[in-house]
């Protein structure tokens, strides 16, 4: 089989691409395809970038790469695929692209490793009361009476409720596999066969959230599933459990969980708000039973180098004619972030 020699554009931002690219990783794109610009670029505004289009067989996208519209595909004649080194492929692939038959691949798979990765351990210090007992530490330097004022700190024979089994909540299961805890996975699109796989239990949303301990959202961000989480599932939860979001914020009612949070009966760890950030005075920048992080469960410094493997992986087997393993087709947009 013979390889085809593309001629490929780098479209994120600079960050982006400091991010993503190394020497090796480099040498590897220029390797596989001719740059028809040394650089990335985050604007096709520029007439020397419309120029530098029209040659361009693919594009290799990330963070920063603006909506590829019918504007841009009119010049970009040549243009066949988008090999994207980042998650979500929303932000930038337009209907146009669609209707040009336009290839387009995720870097999704390799984002989901680090997300998997803080979400175990989110739920392993939840398990263990860790913001509790931190903020009770600040309260009191110096003593250790408090500590019995906290109670139910275990991850032994605790459940823990993964909704949404994507590639990240089946990852996160399997994950979990090595610890004695239940595992539930509440997704109505999952095989309940797949979910065993996963050493985890099938289970209604809302018997999930009865029951778990910990509760993790791994569901996109879609009409149905906006405030999936509203005030009358933040009800269902037991006391003292902690609900985790590393998926869109758009998935919680944030009225609803402060107050929950408020009176001190759940906990919650968010990597993700609506709206992001949350306004300064939000009350949950100062309650001790809530984290916040400012969205950095995803690929971030050395683990974004993963992304842009996968995508040259797929730059590679495009050359070769063979068949793509990361392809998101236009359908695939109804269920996915």
């Amino acid at each position: 089989m013979t390889t085809e020699r593309v001629s490929a554009m780098l479209v994120m931002s600079d960050t982006a691409y400091r991010d993503l690219f190394d020497d090796e990783l480099r040498a590897r794109l220029e390797k596989l395809a001719d740059l028809v610009l040394p650089g990335p670029v985050a604007t096709f505004a520029d007439p020397a970038v419309r120029s530098a289009l029209g040659q361009a067989d693919v594009l290799v996208t990330s963070w920063g790469c603006p909506p590829l519209d019918e504007d841009v595909l009119a010049g970009a004649p040549r243009l066949r695929a988008a090999f994207h080194a980042a998650g979500s492929v929303k932000h930038h692939v337009t209907d146009a692209c669609w209707e040009r038959g336009l290839v387009v691949t995720t870097a999704a798979a390799a984002n989901a490793v680090p997300v998997a990765e803080y979400t175990l351990a989110a739920i392993l210090a939840a398990g263990k009361r860790v913001p509790r007992f931190a903020a009770g530490f600040r309260a009191h330097p110096g003593e250790l009476g408090w500590r019995d004022d906290i109670s139910g700190a275990s991850n032994y024979r605790r459940v823990v409720g993964v909704v949404g089994f994507s590639r990240i909540g089946r990852r996160v299961a399997e994950l979990l596999r090595p610890f004695e805890l239940t595992v539930l996975v509440a997704d109505p699109y999952a095989d309940p066969a797949e979910v065993a796989a996963a050493g985890a239990q099938p289970a209604e949303l809302d018997d999930l959230l009865a029951r778990a301990d910990v509760v993790t959202l791994h569901a996109p961000s879609l009409p149905e599933t906006r405030r999936l989480i509203d005030a009358r599932r933040c009800a269902l939860m037991k006391d003292g459990a902690t609900l985790i979001n590393t998926a869109r914020g758009a998935l919680v009612d944030h009225a609803a969980l402060t107050a929950e949070c408020e009176r001190g009966r759940l906990d919650a760890v968010l990597d993700v708000t609506d709206p992001e950030p949350l306004p300064p005075d939000s009350p949950l920048y100062r309650l001790p039973n809530v984290v916040l992080t400012p969205h950095v469960a995803g690929a971030l410094g050395t683990e974004c180098r993963r992304l842009t493997a996968l995508a040259l992986d797929e730059l590679e087997r495009f050359a070769a004619g063979r068949p793509l393993e990361h392809e998101v087709r236009r359908a695939d947009l109804v269920v996915q972030a």
